[in-house]
């Protein structure tokens, strides 16, 4: 057993179970406190919230007495699904540059950057003009190189004029945000067949048409990302295709790294720079493909969620640099920057999100109490290596035994 707990993948699985179940923990005894402090929720709406907070993916709402009922919920694990892809993707993007020995806090901005390319090649191209899955293929590897292109720029800094990953990142996402906000803001791809909306642009299902002359957009002309069958399985769910890519790259991250040469001398050139050089890795190139690489997956969590045919982008962002990149950084950390550990610290993380959305519909709680059991995991999670040490526990040293013959008795292990 000791010898088990003592493997490193063990350790980092059980460290990250452990976090999950305190800030589980830390979330109820604060859906707890305001419940018992509220004359409004009470000890039965807490009871009520704790439920929501451990098992809100099956919940299906109330039945006719008006308590809570439990059960498979099609809608509501689709919906978990179709969040978790750039959760998972943006986690990748992280995970593969903290691999490298690079730190990507800006995939936000490669999110943008992605999330532009993408709805400008979709909603640019006639309807017509191309079969759907070539537009479909055009608009998602768009994405994927606006945001290895953007991944690149603070690769190069750093490469080539040693200026910190970090600080480069945080000035590229700023950057992104206001330069995303004035192309969209100069386009005519703003939604104005809605009245109710503004400043939203078109779903990647509205098609470019001519009609008398005049360049329009029609609903169910454009492309989406095939639902595949989940829709059967799933129904009334955002669900779709997109969850099985993300899946796949996943693993083929997975692949690269640790089963390629080209993953070894990435993750050698992160180990030490100055050696990996000195056995012959080129480590400034190496520095530009992790940062561009980390940022193609972030284009491509963009590329698919605005894909899937039921989502829109409010343009004025510049404001506020979106969650998806920053909620990578937990994906990743929570699973150790494991590829695959980071499909299910994913799901995790979009399930955690419907908690508080379900906690918000059916009592007088706010979704916000889930941001907090987010936090303490992901600061739990920082400290992974002292949870390691403590589950593995510390390696015990023999202390000398005093001398029975005269002579000094060195201990287990000692010299003769």
């Amino acid at each position: 057993m000791s010898s088990f707990l003592k493997k490193n993948g063990t350790r980092s699985v059980l460290a990250t179970i452990i976090s999950i179940l305190v800030g589980l923990f830390a979330g109820a005894i604060l859906v707890l406190v305001v419940g018992l402090t509220s004359n409004e929720i009470g000890l039965k709406g807490a009871w009520e919230g704790i439920s929501l907070i451990v098992a809100g993916t099956f919940s299906t709402g109330r039945d006719a007495a008006g308590a809570l009922s439990f059960g498979f919920n099609p809608q509501i694990i689709g919906n978990m699904l179709f969040r978790a892809v750039p959760l998972i993707l943006c986690g990748l993007s992280v995970a593969l540059a903290y691999k490298t020995g690079l730190f990507n806090i800006g995939a936000s901005g490669q999110y943008l950057a992605g999330t532009c390319a993408t709805l400008f090649v979709a909603l640019s191209i006639p309807a017509g003009s191309l079969p759907k899955l070539v537009i479909w293929l055009l608009a998602f590897f768009a994405g994927v190189l606006a945001g290895a292109l953007w991944g690149a720029i603070p690769g190069m800094l750093k490469a080539l004029l040693n200026i910190n990953e970090v600080l480069a990142c945080i000035m590229t996402n700023w950057i992104a945000a206001n330069l995303v906000t004035w192309m969209f803001d100069i386009s005519n791809l703003k939604n104005a067949v809605e009245g109710t909306k503004t400043g939203y642009i078109y779903k990647t299902t509205y098609g470019l048409v001519n009609v008398d002359g005049a360049w329009t957009y029609q609903d169910g002309l454009g492309v989406s990302t095939s639902k595949l069958g989940l829709d059967k399985v799933f129904p009334g769910s955002q669900v779709n295709g997109g969850i099985l890519i993300a899946i796949i790259i996943a693993v083929i991250v997975y692949i690269v790294l640790t089963k390629t040469t080209f993953g070894y001398e990435l993750k050698a050139c992160g180990a030490n720079r100055h050696a990996a050089r000195y056995a012959g890795i080129h480590d400034k190139r190496s520095i530009v493909y992790s940062m561009a690489i980390a940022g193609a997956l972030a284009g491509a969590a963009a590329a698919l969620y605005y894909l899937s045919g039921n989502t829109e982008l409010y343009w004025s962002v510049y404001q506020k640099l979106p969650t998806e990149g920053f909620n990578g950084i937990a994906v990743a950390m929570l699973a150790s920057c494991n590829p695959i550990a980071c499909i299910f610290t994913g799901l995790f993380m979009s399930a955690i999100n419907l908690h508080g959305l379900q906690l918000a519909n059916l009592t007088a709680y706010n979704e916000y109490i889930t941001d907090v059991i987010i936090a303490v995991i992901v600061y739990l999670s920082a400290f992974s290596l002292l949870i390691k040490t403590w589950i593995s526990g510390r390696k015990k040293v023999d202390k000398p035994k005093p001398a029975t013959d005269g002579k000094p008795n060195p201990g287990k292990g000692g010299a003769a």
